[in-house]
């Protein structure tokens, strides 16, 4: 698994301005990681996806075994940063039953006659099960700070500072309710640079295997990358706490990405200090008679044959 100290880097601590310009979106290009080389990174990767995997497998089964917790994964970043990727490579490994993903898109008019957060509270996974939001109530505090038109019946035309305030304050008071109640909030932002975006975009339109994937809204939205890239530093910058705390992943290699989500959602799993319930000794004896029994049939059997 990855250093804790490596993974660190990539925190971002409770109450800290986040200038997402200190953060690096192609983690190959560092220097430590340069004296290693993209090919031994690469490999390296593999190994740590697939070995999360394995311990990610049974760490789902000890969740669900152990009925106490659940695990929330929010999911944000520019359109393709590679969320649908990182969600299919991470969590192949873990039984689908017991694993759930939701992708939030624009706000249907029921929905918007309701608080923000309705929609979404309405999604979240019970206790022994892994949720997945593709995008989440965060949307509330990006999207429509750049778009304010989206916001919907009864919010305020031009939304001042105080308004994101309230907001930011409703997130952080839904996840520490969440945290209190037995769910690991765990969230990404994956950081993707302007260019590398570009390249993914050129992608779609010139691979016919990826036409489905392009949308004229992506070439739009990305006119307001200032903008988005503002609301993202704010939103981080305000909710990451030490309840549900923010992890910025270089996103421009796509398997550093998911390497390193699925090691923290791993890590942070084991990090609950789960077990198995407990069996009592009538439940042990009862076992024990219920074996003994159905040893004793099969021999039954061998001597009626």
């Amino acid at each position: 698994m990855i250093n804790p100290k490596l993974l660190n880097q990539f925190l971002v601590e409770p109450g800290s301005e986040v200038n997402l310009k200190e953060y690096v979106t192609d983690w190959t290009e560092t220097d430590n990681a340069k004296e290693l080389g993209k090919d031994a990174i690469k490999e390296r990767a593999k190994e740590i996806l697939e070995q999360s995997r394995e311990e990610m497998n049974k760490a789902q089964e000890l969740l669900y075994a152990s009925d106490t917790h659940s695990v929330l994964i929010v999911l944000q970043a520019m359109d393709a940063a590679g969320k649908d990727g990182t969600i299919r490579h991470v969590m192949s490994g873990v039984n689908p039953q017991g694993c759930q993903v939701f992708s939030f898109k624009k706000p249907s008019a029921e929905e918007l006659d309701h608080n923000f957060l309705w929609r979404y509270m309405k999604s979240l996974p019970e206790r022994g099960r892994i949720g997945i939001f593709n995008r989440s109530y965060y949307e509330d505090v990006l999207v429509v700070k750049v778009h304010p038109e989206w916001l919907g019946p009864g919010a305020p035309a031009k939304p001042d500072k105080h308004f994101w305030e309230k907001r930011y304050e409703d997130i952080n008071n839904f996840e520490k309710h969440l945290s209190r109640n037995g769910t690991l909030v765990l969230k990404f932002f994956l950081h993707l640079s302007k260019d590398e975006q570009k390249r993914r975009f050129l992608e779609r339109l010139t691979n016919p295997d990826k036409h489905w994937k392009f949308s004229e809204a992506d070439l739009a939205e990305r006119e307001h990358w200032k903008s988005y890239r503002k609301a993202f530093e704010d939103a981080i910058s305000a909710t990451s706490t030490k309840r549900a705390p923010w992890h910025i992943i270089p996103a421009d290699r796509k398997y550093v990405a998911r390497a390193l989500v699925a090691d923290i959602i791993t890590t942070s799993i084991q990090g609950l200090g789960l077990e198995y319930p407990k069996v009592s000794e009538a439940q042990l004896a009862k076992l024990a008679a219920a074996r003994a029994k159905l040893e004793g049939s099969d021999k039954d059997v061998e001597t009626e044959s």
